[in-house]
C-alpha cells in the first residue's frame, strides 16, 4: 500500500510543501514540492492595513498570508506528485519562532476583527521582531537577581526573539488587544489548530522560546508579577493549552480543513515544530558528537548531550528538544545569508553588474567567484557579522556590523569575503564556547540553500572550524523533517529513530579543512576575537550610542 506524508515549512517569506514517500523502495523520496510567497511579506516599514509607519525593529506579518499559502501549496504539491490524495496519511508543520499571534478562543486572529484591523500589535510578531528588546533586558536582569532556575537553560540571557518579551510588549503597548485575546499562540500551533480544530502547543517551541520545563512549567506567577503585576497570570491565561512532544499526534484533518486546504479528511497531523529544531532526524543526527547546522537567512546550530549542562550565551536547552532522551542545545547567528544579500543589493557597482551580466550569473555569485581567487588574509580585511545584532554568545540585538581594514584598493568582493569569513568566525566562537562547557563535537552536518549551493563558503567554514562538514542533499530539509515527524504521529514508524533511518536525507558532499588555510584563519580569528570582545562586551559601547542617537533623531 502506498503511503505519503506532506511536510509544510513556513519560513520568513514563504511557505513550502513537500510530498514524501514513506514506504517501499522509494521511502524517503521527495516526489514534489510547491512554494507560495506571502502576499504581504514582512511588514517592517509600514502596516499594510493602514499605511502607518512602523517604529524601528518591528517585523510583523499578516496571518491571512499563512492560510492563503497553505491553501495554495497543498493542492499544488499533490497535483505535481501525481498521487492519490487518499494515500496521504500524515501532515507535519514547522514554523519560524517565536512568531506570535493574539487569537480569540475560536482561533480567529484579532487582526481579522475590524476593531483591531489597524492596530499593529494585533498582527503577527515575527521571530525577528526586535522591538521587545527593552523588555527582554528587564526580564534578564530580574531573573538573574532572583536566581531563577530557567535563566541558565537560556544561556543566562533572554532574547527579544523569545515569547515573554513579546507578550509583555503586547500588554504594555496595547492592553486592549491583550485583554481581548483569549490566548497568544505560536504561528505553528495556529496552523495546526486550523487543521485539527483544537488548540495544542508544541513542547519544543515552549521549551526553547517560552522558558517552559516539565519540572517547573513556565516562569512562576511570582516572577511574572515582579516584572509587572498585570503579567501575574499571563502563562495561565494566555499560554494555556496541552503541550505535546515532537512527533505526537495533534489530531486529524477535519472536514472543514480538508475542504479549505485540499487535504484528505482524517489524515494524522503531528504537533508543530520550530523550523530549525525540526531538522535533526532528516539529517540523521540523533546522537551526541555531531552538530546540526542550518545555513540560510540566519544560521542555527544544535548540539546534543546526555547530561543537563548549562552553557552560557546560548539560545536555550531542553530535554527531548532535538532528539529523544537527550538535551538539545541551541545556538546560532541571527544574520547570515541576509547580510550577504544586503551587501549585493546595495553595493553592486556598475563594473560588477556588467561582469555578472556577461557571465550570466547574479552579482552575488560573481562577487563570490572573485572572492574565491584570493587567499585568507590577502585582502587585509576583517569584519564583525552583527548586521542584525548578535544572537550568540553575546545575545545582544543592539550590536551592529563592522568592516575593518578598507583602503582605496578594496574591491566589493573583498568586503563580501570578509562578511562570509565573519560568520565562520562567529560560528567558531559558538563551538569553542560549547567545548569549554564540556560538549564536544567532531563534525558538522549541514543543510540549507547556502550549504548545498556555495562550496566556497562551506570550505571557509571547514577551514575556520578545523572540522569536517557533511552536507545533506535535500533541498527541502525542514519540510522533509516535518514529514518524518508526521509519519511517527501516524504510526507508520514506531519512533523517530526508525523513521530517521528510513527517510533521512543522504550526505551529498564532504568538506575537509585545508591545513594551510586553517593556519591563516587562526591568525585572523584572533583578531576577530579582539574586536568581538572590544565592541561586544562593553569596553566600547559606541554601537549602542550610535543606535540611540539615530532613534533620537528619527523621533524628533
Amino acid at each position: 500500500m502506498k503511503k505519503y506524508a506532506i511536510g509544510i515549512d513556513f519560513g520568513t517569506l514563504s511557505c513550502r510543501a513537500l510530498l514524501v514517500s514513506l514506504v517501499g523502495e522509494d521511502a524517503g523520496a521527495e516526489l514534489a514540492c510547491a512554494v507560495c510567497d506571502y502576499p504581504h511579506g514582512v511588514m517592517d516599514k509600514t502596516l499594510s492595513a493602514s499605511g502607518e509607519s512602523l517604529p524601528a525593529d518591528y517585523a510583523l506579518q499578516d496571518p491571512e498570508d499563512y492560510l492563503f499559502a497553505l491553501s495554495q501549496v497543498v493542492p499544488e504539491v499533490i497535483a505535481r506528485a501525481g498521487v492519490d490524495k487518499a494515500d496521504v496519511v500524515s501532515v507535519g508543520v514547522d514554523f519560524t519562532c517565536s512568531t506570535l499571534i493574539p487569537v480569540y478562543e475560536n482561533g480567529l486572529p484579532l487582526c481579522f476583527d475590524p476593531r483591531f484591523a489597524k492596530e499593529k500589535h494585533a498582527y503577527v510578531k515575527l521571530w525577528k521582531h526586535h522591538a521587545a528588546q527593552p523588555y527582554a533586558d528587564r526580564i534578564t536582569e530580574l531573573a538573574t537577581q532572583r536566581g531563577e532556575p530557567w535563566i541558565a537553560r537560556m544561556g543566562g540571557k533572554v532574547s527579544s526573539e523569545f515569547t515573554l518579551p513579546k507578550l509583555w510588549e503586547l500588554l504594555d503597548c496595547a492592553p486592549d488587544v491583550y485583554e481581548a485575546c483569549d490566548s497568544v499562540v505560536e504561528a505553528g500551533d495556529f496552523i495546526v489548530s486550523h487543521l485539527v480544530g483544537t488548540q495544542v502547543r508544541s513542547y519544543v517551541t515552549a521549551a526553547y522560546k517560552a522558558q517552559y520545563s516539565e519540572a517547573d512549567g513556565y516562569p512562576s506567577e511570582d516572577f511574572l508579577a515582579a516584572l509587572d503585576e498585570r503579567l501575574r497570570y499571563a502563562a495561565r491565561d494566555k499560554l494555556s493549552a496541552p503541550l505535546l512532544k515532537a512527533g505526537s499526534l495533534a489530531g486529524r484533518v477535519t472536514r472543514a480543513a480538508a475542504e479549505n486546504f485540499g487535504l484528505p479528511e482524517g489524515a494524522a497531523v503531528s504537533v508543530a515544530m520550530p523550523d530549525a529544531h525540526v531538522a535533526a532526524p532528516a539529517m540523521g543526527v540523533l546522537r551526541p558528537g555531531k552538530t546540526v547546522g542550518i545555513f540560510g537567512t540566519s544560521n542555527c546550530y544544535y548540539f546534543l548531550s546526555e547530561d543537563d549542562v548549562a552553557v552560557s550565551g546560548i539560545c536555550g536547552s531542553a530535554l527531548d528538544g532535538v532528539a529523544p532522551s537527550l538535551y538539545g542545545h541551541e545556538a546560532g547567528l541571527c544574520c547570515a545569508g541576509d547580510h550577504f544579500a544586503w551587501f549585493a543589493n546595495n553595493f553592486t557597482t556598475a563594473e560588477v553588474a556588467e561582469a555578472a551580466h556577461a557571465a550570466d550569473i547574479s552579482p552575488l555569485a560573481y562577487m563570490i567567484s572573485e572572492a574565491a581567487q584570493k587567499r585568507p588574509g590577502e585582502s587585509g580585511l576583517i569584519a564583525l557579522d552583527w548586521w542584525n545584532g548578535n544572537r550568540n554568545i553575546l545575545n545582544d540585538s543592539d550590536l551592529s556590523g563592522v568592516v575593518l581594514g578598507m583602503n582605496l584598493r578594496t574591491r566589493p568582493h573583498d568586503v563580501l569575503r570578509a562578511l562570509i569569513e565573519a560568520t565562520a568566525f562567529a560560528t567558531r566562537v559558538i563551538f569553542e564556547n560549547f567545548e569549554k562547557h564540556g560538549i564536544h563535537s567532531d563534525s558538522l552536518v549541514a543543510a540549507g540553500g547556502m550549504a548545498r549551493k556555495d562550496p566556497f563558503m562551506m570550505q571557509i567554514y571547514a577551514d575556520v572550524l578545523r572540522m569536517r562538514i557533511d552536507v545533506v542533499s535535500s533541498k527541502n530539509l525542514p519540510s522533509l523533517a516535518s514529514a518524518i515527524y508526521s509519519s511517527v504521529a501516524a504510526g507508520v514508524y514506531p519512533d523517530i529513530y526508525a523513521a530517521s533511518d528510513a527517510l533521512a536525507s543522504k550526505v551529498c558532499r564532504t568538506y575537509e579543512p585545508n591545513e594551510e588555510n586553517s593556519r591563516l584563519y587562526d591568525r585572523l580569528y584572533a583578531e576577530y576575537l579582539t574586536l568581538h570582545d572590544y565592541f561586544g562586551r562593553g569596553e566600547n559601547n559606541v554601537m549602542k550610542r550610535l543606535r540611540a542617537l539615530a532613534a533620537e533623531v528619527r523621533e524628533q
